[in-house]
């Protein structure tokens, strides 16, 4: 079964979008992957643990967190 990670991390510009893509790209067992540069979010899905995620963004000298569900929509 795949696992869905969301991360909050800090997309500035085009260039740390482009080496966040590189990096997740080099994960094992990965199926999708999304970076909505809105929310700052990073999406993973796959055969993969949000510390995995977490360390390949840090590698890179990204600082990611675990995205809060917050649904209290109006």
């Amino acid at each position: 079964m795949a696992n869905v990670v969301e991360l909050k991390v800090g997309l500035h510009c085009e260039e740390c979008i482009k080496k966040i893509l590189k990096a997740i790209k080099k994960i094992e067992d990965i199926e999708t992957y999304n970076v909505d540069t809105k929310l700052n979010k990073v999406i993973v899905t796959g055969n993969v643990s949000t510390d995995q995620v977490v360390r390949v963004l840090q590698k890179i000298g990204k600082q990611a967190t675990i995205w809060a569900s917050d649904n209290h929509q109006c």
